[in-house]
């Protein structure tokens, strides 16, 4: 987990990483490019799904939408907390790199200037001894908020959403 704040206090900057022991990079790189599809993937997200452009060009645009995840994991529902929702650009996909960067252009989440990159590297240099996914992300500070946390709750994101990715592939 890595974090830190611009000297002048206008941007927070994270990074999370997890690792895929039982699928390779190859495995698991194309469902990050499938962009309209992060909610098979990712916890608590219930719908995610293209509104503007093919899917995993860059210029394509998906609307997700969910419950927020706590940075302890849970993502209870309940009757009282509200469906946070997000649009999402694609701007840069990088096939040979394994990387991919979007940014938020609309959401009711408090997020401002978002921009996030997410790329899974190879482990053991030939791409069949597991891999890492690293997701990273800028954004103008977030109102009841503090980095940390926020760091936090996209490393227990990325946790489970490895997890998931591997199980999948663990069963084809």
């Amino acid at each position: 987990m890595d974090q830190t704040e611009s000297q002048s206090g206008h941007k927070w900057e994270g990074k999370v990483s997890t690792r895929v022991a039982k699928a390779s990079a190859d495995q698991i790189w194309p469902l990050f490019v499938d962009f309209f599809n992060l909610h098979k993937w990712f916890p608590g997200l219930s719908d995610c799904y293209g509104i503007h452009g093919k899917n995993g060009e860059p210029g394509c645009v998906r609307y997700c939408a969910g419950f927020s995840i706590s940075s302890e994991g849970t993502s209870d529902p309940g009757e009282n907390r509200p469906i946070k929702w997000s649009k999402e650009r694609l701007v840069g996909v990088d096939p040979p790199g394994r990387s991919l960067n979007y940014e938020m252009v609309d959401s009711n989440n408090g997020f401002t200037s978002y921009a996030s990159t997410v790329r899974v590297i190879p482990g053991d240099g030939d791409g069949e001894g597991g891999c890492t996914i690293e997701w990273s992300f800028t954004v103008d500070p977030v109102e009841g908020w503090v980095l940390e946390d926020l760091v936090r709750k996209y490393e227990v994101g990325l946790q489970g959403m490895g997890r998931k990715m591997e199980d999948s592939i663990s069963v084809m």
